[in-house]
């Protein structure tokens, strides 16, 4: 039980997260409407996938100093399974664009420099399957991660802050916490945050767990 508790936990608050986040009243707001729901889903899948591009960089580090294989496989892994979270969040987020700004992409530059984060951790991909070398390979794309994390969280908070933008907390627009995210809202959204982050890494580890006994076959 002290090795699971932390699954049931992620289980339990996902389950919460889809019934209270269809059926609990949401502030009525022009043209968001009841779309502001898609708020439990859509942020989480990008803290999710911070989270895990953190662990890289962690693994990432320690690759370079330990040259363990096992730190370079979590490290691979960690970002595997945030490029999933990334793309999640970019198609909840088109879903909600259309609904609201009437298109899927509508060149907003939040929506623009996210597809461009998601691209350096695909080109860290492309990067690793290109070197046959196992210690050469597991160096070289560690360097490329910790140089590519900062770079993506400039393109994700910093550049969309200084260009005018339809997302809430950009461009001049006031933040979701300022004006419509009520107390209704921050009991589903916060256990929607967890929830989401406990299922990611739960993912991860058992990513983690086949990748070694993929290696043990070997």
């Amino acid at each position: 039980m002290r090795k699971t508790w932390w699954k049931i936990l992620g289980a339990v608050l996902i389950i919460y997260t889809a019934i209270a986040g269809l059926l609990l009243d949401v502030p009525k707001l022009d043209i968001l409407n009841e779309t502001i729901r898609n708020l439990y889903f859509h942020v989480p899948m990008w803290f999710t996938m911070i989270v895990l591009f953190s662990i890289s960089i962690y693994y990432s580090t320690r690759s370079l100093i330990t040259k363990s294989e096992e730190d370079d496989l979590r490290c691979v892994e960690s970002i595997n399974v945030g490029i999933i979270f990334g793309i999640l969040g970019i198609v909840t987020g088109a879903f909600w664009a259309k609904y609201t700004w009437g298109e899927y992409w509508s060149s907003d530059p939040k929506q623009n420099f996210a597809a461009i984060a998601l691209l350096l951790y695909f080109a860290y991909l492309i990067l690793r399957n290109s070197i046959d070398e196992d210690q050469k390979r597991a160096k070289i794309s560690s360097i490329y991660n910790i140089f590519a994390f900062p770079m993506m969280v400039v393109l994700l908070f910093v550049l969309p802050r200084l260009q005018a933008s339809l997302h809430p907390g950009n461009g001049g627009n006031p933040g979701f916490n300022s004006y419509d995210l009520d107390s209704r809202m921050r009991a589903v959204f916060y256990p929607a945050c967890i929830g989401w982050i406990i299922i990611g890494y739960w993912i991860y580890s058992i990513r983690i767990r086949i990748r070694s006994l993929e290696n043990k076959k070997f």
